[in-house]
Formats: C-alpha cells, structure tokens, sequence
C-alpha cells in the first residue's frame, strides 16, 4: 500500500477521496492549500499526489512547477480540476504530471489513474530501499527499543503480531495498537497524539473510529 497525499481547497474532495483511497488500503494524507501541501511532501514523502489546479493561495500547477524546478518532484502527481482547459493540462503534462482528472471525479478513473502512478513510482522506490544485509544494525534497533519510555498503563512499545493474516487485517491490528499506544502515552490527549503522529485532528478522530479505538481508553487507564 502506498503513503497517498491529497491537495484540494474543497473539503468534500478532501474527504471523499481520503475514503475511497483509504478503503483501498493506502495511508491517506490532506492538505487544503499549496503551504500545507509543502509542508506534507517534506514530512510524509508522499508515493503519489493528487493535485487540485485551482486554490486560494497558489495554483496546482504553479506548485508543480516549483517542485519540478527545485529537483523535488521524484513522485508521481496527479491533476484534478473541474474547470481547467486543454491548455492548462498540457502545461502540467509538460512539467510533469502523469495524469489529468476532470472533476467531478469517477471512483473508476480514481483509482485507475493511482494504479498506474503507483505501478511507475514504487518499483523504482522498492529497489532504492534495498541495502545489502550488513547494513541492518540490529543493536541499534534493540537500543531504540531499550530507550523507549515506560508508560504505565499496561501498553508495551512492542508488541507482537501474528503475520499469518491477510495484510488489511495485520495493518489494521497494527494501526490499532498504534494509536491506543500513543492516547495512553499522552493521557488522551488528542492534540498530542495529532501532533506526534502527524494528522489532523479531524483525520485522526476519524481514523480512530474506523478502528475502533475507545477514546477513553487513554484517559482511564491515565488516572488509574
């Protein structure tokens, strides 16, 4: 599955595209403006990207363009606007995009169009992680593991996962334990949690419904 960014001013794009991509199993990220975008592309290191053209603080394909000039355009972006002209497609063809989507977007074309962008992008992401075995130093990982805090409240910074499940399921007991993990570490405190992990508290409210996340879980086991 694939670390997807969504970059849209309209809020029911945002949302509608983070369920259907997350449905599909990929980590979803939003952002409402160029700025917020930026800041995304840095943290999160996106797979792919879903472009809106038209925003209130810099335009889609103004925002290609200085990635592609700074060197940092190295994954795959896709273009979405319900009101551009064959000509603005062309100029962000030319800079770089790989695909064009004309709002309002079927699921079909969605998904069709993140299938092939992913299929250029992450084989060539896969053969750059590959290190040669030495290069795995496990007594670094057991010191990170030594040095982890102790959190009182009967959750463990490691835990084990029985791999003999399907990926949706494993990834989906894994996120869980994640989140109770770090609620409980921060007294349930969803600013904290949003701001260590990264996503928006909306987001994040969200996601921890979807798993099932008790939200007082952290608060209860804090007094306790």
């Amino acid at each position: 599955m694939a670390n997807i960014l969504v970059v849209d001013d309209e809020l029911g794009i945002r949302d509608l595209l983070w369920e259907i991509l997350n449905d599909e199993g990929h980590t979803v990220e939003v952002a409402e403006n160029a700025a917020q975008a930026r800041a995304a592309r840095l943290r999160d290191r996106p797979d792919l990207v879903l472009l809106d053209i038209w925003m209130p603080d810099t335009d889609g394909v103004t925002l290609l363009k200085e990635w592609s000039t700074a060197g940092t355009l190295n994954m795959p972006v896709i273009m979405m606007s319900g009101h551009a002209t064959i000509d603005t497609a062309v100029e962000a063809t030319r800079i770089g995009a790989i695909a064009f989507l004309e709002k309002p977007i079927t699921m079909q074309k969605l998904l069709k169009a993140v299938e092939q962008g992913l299929a250029r992008h992450m084989p060539r992401k896969v053969a750059d992680a590959i290190t040669p075995p030495f290069a795995l130093k496990a007594p670094e990982v057991v010191t990170v593991m030594a040095q982890a805090p102790a959190i009182e409240v009967g959750l463990q910074s490691s835990q084990n996962f029985m791999l003999d499940k399907p990926l949706r399921e494993s990834r989906d007991e894994f996120e869980k334990a994640y989140f109770e993990y770090h609620l409980a570490k921060e007294n349930g405190s969803m600013t904290r949690v949003a701001e260590k992990t990264g996503l928006e508290r909306t987001h994040l409210y969200r996601k921890l419904k979807q798993l099932g996340v008790d939200l007082s879980r952290g608060k209860r086991q804090s007094v306790g």
